[in-house]
């Protein structure tokens, strides 16, 4: 992503809260399944949140897609414990990706991501054990969210809609601002490559960011048609990322189309 990263941000994990809203209950009462709810970035800054629920049918850019008790083994942990933020990860992203209809790769080239949510720190101190994954219409550069279908199950079945896939408008990737590819734009996000598996360690930095220029470099092509000039570019990831759970680089093709 959690997408530098782009708006997928799949490699951050995501957390929100409301603004302008209710705390979250004292009780610390679980979510709803497929709620829907207008969340903006700065809701998803925080961990927990209170927004209001709507209807699914009218505007909105959060549905919620996976809820649920949190493992015994956060019973004593604290609010901010770095292994719940990366068994967070782990979670949401498996459930985005069969929420979605989508294999890891793509869901790192769509403009959606997802964000969690966690009971309010007073809640939390009172014993409540609970998470709730958001999709999202936008990702960690957006400045607003997009508005999501009625429901945002499928959404990526078969070959998604330039609406739901990620492009960027700039001189670089690394500067460039991602915008969905229906709007104007000179790069769009077109493969990913895997780095290791789950139980790799991080290979660092250099070699990182060297494989995924190499193969960066050939997929571009290959996607271009082999064109006897071309540009490209690529999205790596470092370690803190990697602990969290990515394991994969972006690839990037300069093109308007």
């Amino acid at each position: 992503m959690r997408f530098a990263i782009l708006a997928l941000a799949a490699c951050v994990i995501l957390t929100g809260c409301g603004d302008g809203n209710a705390a979250p209950a004292a009780d610390g009462k679980p979510p709803v399944l497929g709620a829907c709810r207008i969340l903006t970035p700065q809701d998803v800054a925080k961990p927990a949140n209170a927004t209001k629920v709507v209807a699914c049918a009218e505007k909105h850019t959060a549905e919620t897609f996976a809820v649920g008790d949190l493992p015994d083994e956060f019973e004593d942990a604290d609010y901010g414990d770095a292994k719940l933020g990366a068994w967070a990860y782990r979670t949401c992203t498996k459930g985005f990706k069969t929420f979605l209809g989508a294999d890891e790769s793509l869901v790192m080239r769509t403009v959606v991501s997802w964000a969690w949510f966690r009971p309010s720190e007073d809640a939390w101190d009172d014993g409540a054990r609970w998470y709730r994954c958001d999709v999202v219409g936008g990702g960690e550069q957006s400045r607003e969210y997009s508005n999501l279908p009625a429901s945002a199950k499928g959404l990526l079945l078969g070959r998604p809609n330039d609406t739901w896939l990620v492009c960027a408008d700039g001189d670089t990737v690394s500067g460039a601002v991602k915008v969905p590819c229906t709007e104007p734009h000179n790069w769009r996000a077109v493969t990913t490559i895997s780095l290791g598996e789950a139980k790799d360690e991080y290979p660092g930095d250099r070699l990182a960011e060297v494989t995924t220029r190499d193969f960066c470099s050939k997929s571009v092509g290959a996607w271009l048609n082999y064109p006897v000039d071309y540009d490209f570019g690529y999205t790596w990831f470092h370690k803190a990322e990697w602990n969290a759970g990515n394991r994969r680089s972006v690839c990037w093709a300069k093109t308007s189309e």
